[in-house]
């Protein structure tokens, strides 16, 4: 049996402040469990309802009932294994070849989508507005499957970031140069805007080239989803 303050701490840690406050964040499922785990990211407390059934080494996993897990997980249909994990150290001194900036991106699954991407396509760094969704909500992580650990994410002021960059710095806009047409450099910066309203006017005046993806046929369509472009525009980067 769990003692009430840890199953009030792992409720509590839903919250973003509380996750702030902390220093704390929540993962579910198994496999994402214990791939946080192998990552370096520092333990906090592992629970399961069959803790011989989790493959972890060298770290206790402390029993839970499954009326216990459903008082404090995210999930409708809690799948018998939580983690409590530290939040790594933000890494200010980025190496990385190119830099993936979100500007504003609200919607968690895309947010879990991008990081994911990120990791496919060998983007190491994403630097975040003040206004992009946590990285650390638990639907965000959800879609990350497991991403997270290997991908360094920040937040910042991005004027003050882009700033102080010298590197070349792509916004995505519905007007820009088709990204067929650009010749892409080995390193650089590509920013992705809000859903609805796209890249924010302060970020885009900081923008060195202005890119877009070309639409094909008849479609109607006003835009695509931003996890799609970041997607392609991935790709066109690697390619």
């Amino acid at each position: 049996m769990v003692v009430k303050s840890e199953l009030k701490l792992i409720k509590s840690l839903q919250q973003k402040k509380c996750r702030n406050e902390h220093g704390l964040f929540v993962v579910e499922g198994k496999k994402t469990v214990e791939e946080v785990v192998s990552s370096d990211m520092k333990v906090y407390k592992l629970f399961a309802v069959e803790p011989s059934a989790l493959d972890v080494s060298d770290v206790q996993v402390n029993a839970i009932s499954n009326k216990e897990l459903g008082q404090v997980s995210s999930l409708k249909n809690p799948n018998g294994y939580l983690g409590v994990f530290y939040m790594p150290e933000q890494i200010e001194n980025i190496l990385s070849d190119w830099i993936l900036v979100l500007d504003g991106i609200q919607d968690p699954g895309n947010l879990g989508t991008i990081i994911r991407l990120c990791d496919w396509f060998g983007i190491n760094d994403i630097v975040c507005s003040a206004t992009t969704v946590d990285c650390y909500n638990a639907k965000v992580l959800q879609a990350t499957m497991g991403s997270i650990t290997r991908v360094n994410i920040q937040y910042t002021d991005l004027e003050v970031f882009l700033s102080s960059t010298k590197l070349p710095v792509y916004g995505t806009f519905m007007d820009g140069v088709s990204v067929n047409d650009s010749k892409l450099p080995e390193k650089g910066i590509m920013i992705m805007g809000n859903e609805g309203k796209g890249v924010s006017n302060a970020v885009a005046a900081l923008c060195t080239d202005r890119l877009a993806i070309p639409q094909f046929g008849e479609a109607t369509t006003e835009s695509l989803n931003v996890a799609s472009a970041t997607a392609i525009l991935l790709h066109e980067i690697r390619r």
